[in-house]
């Protein structure tokens, strides 16, 4: 087997194999090795021979002795020579003493090791961390079923030497310091312990300031508090603790290092570090005197007092460079609290059994025993389990796990099945150590759980019990009874007695005693899957023995470890959702460590603009010398800031005798602190570098010697902030306050950004062969990745890397998105198929994730596949290899547009890299075949390069989406017109080719608007032409709507009287007529649609359009006297919108005073929504609604000779007549009388008596005289000051 000179390690008893067999030991047999080769011994695989057991079956073990404890770094393993035997899986346990074994493991799982395929070959596995143990026990789990078991091994490692230190809970080593006090600012501190104890004080040292530093175990958990400093007023709590670990009473060695630098520490236990800062302000942790390991000196102060010293063994004791351990076998530090200083570790007298799902351990007790007594102690992480059951002569016992309670039911026959039922204790499950012990004698039971003797439950017996004598722990399988089976107890049990007796389970591993199935003896295979928690954000961990979940609710993320946020990273990732205005959570980094926040989003816009508002309510009057202003965690707000095109914050500062900056010469009286905690002394309205305000910059200051106006004592200084590298402002500090009449009021607004450059960071890809460059990342256990794209093409590699290891790959294969990437030594491939192709140039969205638990790929949001990852080979960081946005491996790279790409919650920059990559270009276009569906009531989709807007220059809407109204309130004489050239009219079917030429002489026009008015009669609309044809809508007397066509060919205008409709009721009302050739088409609020014919001798061509008339008709020429008699005096009061006729908007190009149209407005217009939407009134049944007309005649002259239908008679239409004729001129006074009262009301309009001369417009002239808006900048002032 090779040289014979030792040095290594031991690892524990083998639990397992893949088939779910435990290896119990003490049924093996195996071959003793003393001494085994650690250096590398390539002739001892070339030897012949090698170990192979007598026996080829699963309770084979192998056992190396390594002489003294040895740090072992890596395993080779070769087959039998030539022969067939050889294994081709297997684990280690190891061992200081030969008992308590522990199994070998790696991220968090029992690893099983790939062996050989054949017998000469050489596997060598290097170890994730190095075993550290004298004995090494080889188990095999599978082998060449052609041959047998077999192996040549070789072990490669290091000594290891050091001193040990018993703790029996009295002793305490005491460190003094060289000087009486240390004030330090860098802490390195280490140690190795070992102990059966969950509770015990491991290092202790405080000061007379209030410092502390304090590491003990709680529960099994290592526990780190320190204190840098608090304050005696309590503002400044420097108080921080730390938990790390659990079951760190295992009786196995353990190893801690705490690395200190001001308030940032690093706490590693075992290899798993977890880094945090202190609380406080404070950089140094001031001692007095001296530091204790192993507990708490009796000098320390009372508030230290009630912890318990440690139990168990250290060593490598190192602070700050010296030594401990070490200087205490010199006898340089105080030992004298060791009632017995010895220089080793004692034995534990715990002897664990392991237990899986198809476990059981029969042990002897007494028979025909009137009394039964058992008691033992377990741990496990399930809520269920059969702890413990046995037969009496006329019933049975048994304790069980019941919702993580000790239950107990004892079932006798003899007095018709009568059941006893006794239960105690909560949350045993937590994987500590808990004791059970029941006594049954006499005519009671008692059970105690945890040695609490006050909650002792009592319950009598009704006869006299009588024992058969055979114990069954963790399972009872006889043939006979599958009762229990569902219920097999998965945990480990230690100090089992039985009848008050221990029972020997070293004499149950030779054979000698009782008998056991499937169970570990000496071990305890318990591992903690929450430790480290593998739910991030705050998810809480649950598991049973075999596996974890994750409790995500609350966090704001979702999946198996919690990973994936559950909001969008921007505002206009919402907007781009088609979402309006209002409050929404955002997570700028997904699945970073930037917790989601609320935010107000304003998509009013073109760029969406984001809202942080603070704490700060406006005008605060100012009675201190700072103000300060609470937002979101800096780094939420930097998240918006980075990514935002521009930020913006509006401040004022309105005073009297109480300066700003002290312009032009002094120092500054104020200033505010940006982001940074840097201070400023520019304000609103100015910019960085120059001490001046909004007034100072514009040479409009009350004092043109100073740059603020309140720097003259006056006044009011206030503008926008815009350099946004500066913004928020966090605080602003007032110092000219004190002076006798002095007052000043502040406002701070809120921080509003626009835009995110990171959701547009994109790229376009025009070579198979291009691909970006970036290089390698770090993976947590989870790795995200997420982008969208938009392509022609059907196949391409998105992105992958190409190491051997850690392999990353997502690409494209028709409707098919394909990612694959490695989990240890397997590869694990999830793919989406999705119902519409991807390769239709439309926006695309893909997720994929991969985390210990899955891996996830979605598409789009809506198609979504899922795989499991394999326990094995969840390295806890992972460095993947150089990352390739593209294909760099040869294959077909991605054609087309990507954006938003992030890893990990990190925006990868492609637009940057875009610049110097050939084949890949800045930037990407078509937007609008994905989002363009927002742009509505004909607004077009405008491409641009970050983005996309809509164009509503051509429809009678405005707004980011076209979707806000845009109308007009008209007093009385206003008129609206809007001339037409000869070929700027558009034809309906052709709006979509804007700049096409169209003919004057329409046969087809649609025209579109809403108004709402108490005013009858009026005419709303009317078109004219070069010629006698016009159209027009009008309101009769009677509020009911008629339209006029005029086309030629008839001797009077064609009309359609809607006249069961009152339209002159003040609610909104909209008009939709659509003409084509003879066929009219009204739709009128939401009414169905209804249906008009042109007489057969009426023209079908509206000749030589001129002008469009809104509210009233001022036209010279020959117009249809009907219309100048019964309508247009006065003209139409009221409001007007959403005027369109074929594509032109002439009631917007009137209030729009950029637009350049050829409309003129005469009167008075003030801009109105005019209700925004029409009156939603349920449709009528056809049969029912006098709007559908089925006839195509539409003038219904009054008639008196048509026939009688009904049976009345003459006298009783006469009757109706009159009643009708005095309820119309009632209803006419009424009319007026309204009429008279609106006007009044309107008269805010009109009413220019004073300050209309002085007035820039109209608009002016009604704000000025408005009382709403009477209050002006210095009355505003004044009042602040009365």
């Amino acid at each position: 087997l090779g040289e014979l000179t030792a040095h290594a390690q031991t690892q524990k008893h083998a639990m397992g194999t893949e088939a779910e067999q435990p290896l119990p030991f003490g049924r093996g047999r195996g071959l003793l090795l003393k001494s085994f080769c650690l250096s590398f011994c390539p002739k001892s695989f070339l030897g012949s021979g090698g170990w192979s057991p007598l026996d080829t079956d699963h309770y084979q073990w192998l056992q190396v002795d390594l002489g003294s404890r040895k740090q072992v770094v890596a395993i080779a393993t070769q087959g039998r020579y030539n022969s067939l035997d050889w294994t081709s899986k297997y684990q280690l346990l190891y061992s200081d003493m030969q008992k308590n074994w522990r199994p070998y493991l790696q991220d968090k799982n029992i690893w099983t090791f790939e062996g050989n395929g054949n017998s000469e070959g050489v596997v060598r596995h290097e170890m994730q961390h190095p075993i550290l143990a004298r004995y090494i026990r080889f188990i095999p789990l599978d082998w060449n079923r052609d041959g047998r078991i077999g192996v040549r091994l070789e072990l490669y490692g290091c000594t290891y030497w050091s001193d040990v230190i018993s703790f029996d809970g009295h002793s305490v080593i005491l460190y003094r310091f060289r000087s009486k006090k240390m004030k330090i600012v860098k802490d390195v501190i280490s140690l190795k312990f070992r102990t059966t104890a969950g509770n015990g004080v491991l290092l202790h040292g405080e000061g007379q300031q209030g410092d502390y530093i304090l590491l003990e175990l709680h529960r099994a958990r290592l526990q780190l508090s320190i204190n840098l400093g608090s304050n005696q007023y309590g503002s400044i709590q420097g108080h921080t603790a730390v938990t790390s670990g659990s079951l760190l009473d295992d009786d196995h060695w353990h190893s801690v290092v705490i690395q200190r630098y001001r308030r940032n520490i690093n706490f590693t236990l075992d290899h798993h570090t977890q880094p945090f800062r202190t609380n406080g302000e404070f950089d140094h942790l001031d001692l007095d005197y001296e530091i204790s390991f192993g507990g708490v000196p009796v000098s320390a102060k009372p508030s230290s007092g009630g912890k318990e010293n440690f139990v168990g063994c250290m060593e490598r004791i190192t602070y700050n460079g010296d030594n401990i351990t070490n200087l205490v076998r010199r006898k340089k530090v105080d030992t004298t609290s060791f009632r017995n200083l010895t220089f080793s570790c004692t034995e534990s007298n715990s002897f664990p059994v392991f237990f899986n799902s198809t476990s059981f351990l029969l042990l002897p007790g007494q028979s025909d025993s009137d009394t039964l007594s058992v008691s033992f102690s377990f741990r496990t992480w399930n809520p269920n389990g059969l702890l413990m059951f046995t037969a009496l002569a006329d019933g049975w016992v048994e304790v069980g796990l019941t919702d993580s309670k000790v239950t107990v039911y004892m079932n006798v026959t003899q007095k018709k099945n009568t059941r006893i039922d006794i239960s105690s204790g909560s949350g045993l499950n937590d994987g500590q150590w808990h004791s059970v012990h029941l006594n049954a004698l006499e005519n009671y039971a008692m059970l105690t759980v945890d040695g609490d003797e006050a909650s002792t439950v009592r319950t009598a017996i009704p006869i006299q019990i009588q024992t058969r004598g055979n114990y069954y722990f963790g399972g009872y399988f006889l043939s006979s009874n599958t009762r229990s089976f569902k219920r097999s107890f998965q945990g480990c049990m230690q100090m089992i007695h039985i009848d008050d007796h221990l029972a020997d389970l070293r004499a149950v591993e030779q054979g000698i005693i009782g008998t056991f199935e499937n169970v570990s003896l000496d071990m305890c295979a318990i591992i903690d899957r929450c430790v480290p928690n593998h739910c991030e954000h705050g998810g809480r961990c649950l598991q049973t023995w075999d596996s974890f979940s994750c409790n995500c609710s609350g966090t704001g993320y979702s999946g198996a470890t919690c990973h994936t946020s559950l909001y969008q990273q921007s505002c206009e990732e919402y907007k781009h959702q088609g979402k309006s205005s209002g409050s929404y959570w955002i997570d700028p980094d997904g699945s970073g460590s930037i917790a989601p926040f609320r935010v107000n989003c304003d998509m009013e816009e073109e760029r969406v603009w984001t809202t942080l508002k603070n704490n700060l309510s406006p005008q605060t009057s100012v009675v201190s010398g700072a103000h300060k202003d609470s937002y979101l965690h800096p780094d939420q707000v930097f998240s918006i800031t980075s990514s935002a095109e521009k930020c913006e914050q509006y401040v004022a500062y309105a005073c009297r005798m109480s300066r700003l900056l002290n312009s032009p010469d002094g120092g500054p009286f104020t200033w505010w602190v940006g982001r940074t905690n840097e201070r400023h002394v520019y304000w609103g309205g100015s910019g960085p570098g120059i001490q001046k305000c909004s007034c100072g910059i514009e040479h409009n200051c009350t004092d043109p010697k100073k740059y603020c106006n309140c720097d003259a004592d006056l006044k009011e200084d206030a503008g926008l902030l815009l350099y946004k590298d500066h913004l928020p402002v966090s605080q602003v500090v007032i110092g000219d306050i004190t002076r006798a009449g002095s007052e000043a009021k502040l406002t701070v607004g809120p921080l509003k950004c626009q835009g995110d450059r990171n959701f547009w960071n994109a790229a376009s890809f025009t070579s198979p062969a291009a691909y970006l460059h970036f290089p390698s990342f770090k993976g947590e256990t989870s790795t995200d990745v997420s982008f969208y794209f938009k392509t022609s093409s059907s196949h391409g590699v998105f992105l992958e890397n190409v190491r051997t290891n850690n392999f990353l790959h997502i690409e494209l294969r028709g409707a098919v998105v394909h990612f694959s990437l490695d989990v240890g030594t397997k590869r694990v491939e999830v793919s989406v198929h999705s119902p519409v192709p991807l390769n239709d140039n439309q926006w695309h969205r893909v997720e994929a994730e991969k985390n210990i638990k899955e891996a996830v790929l979605k598409v789009d949001a809506l198609h979504r596949e899922v795989r499991a990852t394999p326990a094995q080979g969840q390295a806890k960081l992972e460095l993947y290899s150089d990352l390739y946005i593209g294909a760099s491996s040869g294959q077909r790279g991605f054609l087309g547009c990507m954006r938003a790409l992030k890893i990990n919650g990190v925006t990868i920059d492609l637009n940057e890299k875009a610049k110097v990559t050939p084949g890949v270009n800045q930037g990407c276009h078509g937007h609008c075949s994905k989002y363009g569906m927002h742009c509505k009531n004909g607004g077009r989709c405008i491409e641009e390069y970050n983005g996309y807007s809509c164009d509503c220059s051509l429809t009678a809407y405005d707004g980011p989406f076209c979707t806000d109204d845009v109308g007009g309130y008209f007093e009385t004489g206003t008129l609206v017109r809007y001339d037409f050239q000869s070929d700027a009219v558009r034809d309906p079917k052709s709006l979509s080719d804007v700049g096409a030429p169209l003919e004057a002489n329409l046969t087809q026009e649609e025209l579109v608007f809403s108004f709402s008015t108490y005013s009858a009669p009026s005419i709303l609309v009317y078109i004219s032409s070069r010629t006698q044809d016009y159209v027009a809508v009008v309101l009769k007397h009677n509020g009911t709507l008629q339209i006029r066509y005029s086309l030629g060919g008839l001797s009077e205008p064609y009309t359609v009287d809607v006249d069961h409709r009152n339209m002159a009721n003040g609610q909104p009302h909209s008009v939709r007529i659509t003409r084509n050739l003879k066929e009219i088409r009204l739709q009128l609020d939401h009414y169905p649609m209804s249906t008009y014919n042109l007489p057969e001798a009426s023209d079908t061509q509206f000749n030589l359009i001129k002008s469009i008339f809104l509210g009233k008709v001022f036209e010279t020429g020959q117009i249809d006297p009907i219309l100048i008699d019964r309508y247009n005096t006065p003209g139409f009061v009221g409001c007007l919108s959403r005027v369109e006729l074929n594509g032109i908007a002439p009631l917007k190009a009137a209030l729009r005073s950029g637009m350049t149209a050829p409309v003129s407005t005469h009167g008075i217009l003030v801009p109105s929504n005019c209700g925004a939407s029409p009156l939603i009134i349920s449709p009528m049944a056809s049969a029912s609604d006098p709007w559908h007309m089925d006839t195509a005649g539409v003038v219904f002259p009054f008639n008196e000779n048509l026939p009688r239908v009904d049976g009345v008679d003459q006298n009783t239409v006469l009757i109706g007549g009159i009643i009708s004729v005095v309820v119309f001129v009632v209803l006419c006074i009424m009319v007026f009388a309204i009429r008279h009262v609106f006007r009044h009301k309107g008269s805010y309009h009109t009413n220019e008596a004073k300050g209309a001369e002085s007035a820039d417009c109209a608009d002016a002239a009604i704000i000025v005289n408005d009382p709403a808006f009477t209050e002006t900048i210095e009355e505003s002032k004044k009042e602040w000051f009365i």
